[in-house]
């Protein structure tokens, strides 16, 4: 009974393989592409299941014991919350976790070759436009895979071309921007209105003296 609870080495060497063994699979990951954690295969399953087994003994040694176990699952449980809270907060350190969407195509036009540096074929590409209402290439305003490997399309509005809603941080900018602009010229205006106004005043008092 003693044996649950008796560690086979010291506890921060638990947390020590914990932390090292969750910064190696999440760099592997992110070097395996988005699309990698995009789809999911029985392939993907197979390989799951093989790197429990691979980096069951990087985590626990020759220890078997209870307590052992419970420690690592908290120590990554933490590490995890950690990288979450970290992401959430701050856009480099999303960016570098977990990456930014990439464009597959624009306005009609398929990029082949990013399709293929991120490992994605034609016929998952295509199996998204069906995905999204039988779409063909030419009615793709802009598909994009996302950084859950994921690919979201936003198609083109049937009466001028135009998207119905765009999903790139470039056009918050470009409506940031026209917002402030649009707030310049209002207050240009108003300011205008103001000086027209005071001009009439004084007119009209020169006309009764």
């Amino acid at each position: 009974m003693s044996d649950l609870f008796e560690l086979a080495m010291p506890w921060w060497e638990f947390v020590l393989r914990a932390a090292a063994v969750y910064m190696v699979l999440l760099v592997l990951i992110r070097l395996s592409g988005k699309r990698t954690m995009g789809q999911f295969t029985p392939f993907d399953m197979m390989l799951i299941v093989l790197l429990g087994s691979a980096v069951q003994n990087s985590l626990l040694g020759e220890d078997t014991s209870l307590l052992g176990g419970l420690l690592l699952a908290a120590t990554l449980i933490v590490i995890n919350w950690c990288v979450a809270f970290v992401t959430s907060r701050s856009l480099r350190a999303e960016r570098l976790v977990e990456g930014v969407p990439t464009v597959l195509a624009r306005d009609g036009q398929l990029f082949r070759s990013v399709l293929k540096r991120e490992m994605v074929s034609e016929d998952d590409f295509n199996e998204a436009l069906r995905q999204n209402g039988e779409m063909t290439l030419t009615d793709v305003r802009i598909a994009l895979l996302e950084t859950n490997g994921t690919i979201s399309v936003v198609k083109r509005d049937s009466d001028n071309g135009q998207a119905t809603s765009e999903v790139t941080e470039e056009c918050v900018s470009d409506a940031a921007s026209q917002a402030g602009a649009d707030g310049s010229s209002a207050d240009t205006g108003s300011a205008g209105t103001a000086s027209a106004e005071t001009g009439s005043a004084d007119n009209q008092s020169r006309g009764e003296r």
